[in-house]
């Protein structure tokens, strides 16, 4: 089943009186790729898709998801109606209104190339644009940036993550209750024990453990205090990334990196871990959208993970390491209100445990640096994802 949003041709004729060709489109967006903002959001440890979007009009949807399956649209712990087959976590009350305002779109079955389950390795991939692991040692939104003058870019961490690193202009800036933790050991570790019954989901109790002592829960009560790995300081980051991209001469692009989605044991289904981190997620996108204010209208965010999780939960009710995941498009320059791409289905699964890959994650980053930027397509496959032979969607952006 494919759902592909309208063509650019078709969305432009929509408007009535636009001549304007897609080569003369492209060079209109590059002289104010500026003020045309992009921000990308990882969530890092493989965002359950079909937690955050369930298929529950799927036939096999509630048999195989067993006790993590959501309530059909209208039910106690629901999921919030989209379409006849998709819903949302019923935590995602901001992300339901802007598909409701025609805002979001959400790509489902959605991967990159790599096809193995490594965190560290998928986001390796994930953030490079490259088809293997460490085929490239910069990132695709850098390369990105250098064909998008006066573009520059800003990642709200620590360091600057893979995805901007390169020549291009970017940097970091990591506010003063950000505290520096090892993320990569702590995914090492994670892939170190993920298929041990025991270690696995001890590791990923513990660590969700000290995620709530340092601030996970807390944090969204008492804003001024815990902040650690807990999720209570992601609207705060994303209020942060919303003043520096509104702000007279402020960067095009920004970064965001949300972990803890690792969910192994005990996730939850309307309540629960990944409930709690859906919320988080939800609230950080509100305070992005509540603080770039005007800026909001010319501003594509795309939220993206490393890789899916297993369709059957595991002996731990929690899900394990999988291919297909979801990815969501939204901003007041987002073309919404629809699902996009392939949907295969749950009848037939990747190794018979995960979702299907039907959708290559490039394919959504060019679309979105094509039409939000104006960066030929033939460069983006040349220059910032080479060698990918996927093929952009169309229409994703208002122009």
């Amino acid at each position: 089943m494919r759902n592909d949003l309208p063509t650019r041709r078709a969305a432009l004729s929509l408007g009535g009186g636009f001549a304007l060709s897609v080569a003369g489109a492209g060079a209109a967006l590059s002289a104010v790729a500026g003020e045309r903002k992009f921000v990308l959001v990882i969530l890092r440890g493989a965002l359950d898709g079909l937690a955050a979007v369930p298929a529950y009009g799927d036939p096999r949807y509630a048999a195989l998801r067993g006790r993590l399956a959501l309530a059909p649209p209208g039910s106690a712990g629901g999921v919030l109606f989209l379409d006849r087959t998709f819903g949302l976590h019923p935590k995602l009350s901001f992300l339901h209104e802007e598909w409701k305002n025609g805002a979001l779109a959400i790509l489902h079955a959605a991967a990159s190339p790599y096809r193995e389950r490594s965190h560290f390795d998928g986001q390796d991939v994930l953030e490079s644009g490259a088809a293997a692991v460490f085929a490239l040692n910069d990132g695709w939104l850098n390369r990105a940036l250098l064909l998008a003058p006066p573009a520059k870019g800003v990642a709200l961490s620590g360091s600057l993550p893979l995805v901007l690193r390169g020549p291009g202009p970017a940097s970091n800036y990591a506010p003063t209750f950000v505290r520096a933790a090892n993320e990569d050991t702590l995914i090492r570790l994670m892939d170190l024990y993920a298929d041990d019954p025991v270690l696995g989901p001890a590791l990923a109790s513990a660590i969700e453990t000290e995620d709530v002592a340092s601030g996970g829960m807390a944090a969204r009560e008492r804003p001024d205090r815990g902040y650690g790995r807990g999720n209570g300081q992601w609207p705060v980051l994303a209020g942060a990334a919303a003043k520096l991209l509104a702000a007279p001469g402020g960067p095009a692009a920004a970064v965001l990196s949300f972990d803890g989605w690792d969910s192994h044991a005990n996730q939850g289904g309307a309540d629960g871990y990944v409930a709690v981190r859906l919320a988080g997620l939800d609230a950080s996108l509100k305070s992005l959208k509540e603080g770039l204010g005007a800026t909001w209208g010319k501003t594509l965010v795309i939220v993206a993970t490393e890789f899916g999780r297993t369709v059957a939960p595991n002996g731990t009710l929690g899900t394990d390491h999988g291919t297909g995941g979801a990815a969501f498009v939204l901003g007041g320059a987002a073309r919404g209100g629809r699902m996009i791409g392939d949907w295969p289905g749950l009848g037939s699964l990747y190794q018979n445990r995960d979702l299907q890959p039907a959708n290559d994650l490039r394919a959504l980053f060019m679309t979105s640096l094509e039409e939000h930027w104006g960066i030929a397509r033939a460069d983006l496959r040349n220059k910032v994802f080479p060698g990918a032979g996927a093929s952009p969607f169309s229409g994703l952006v208002k122009i």
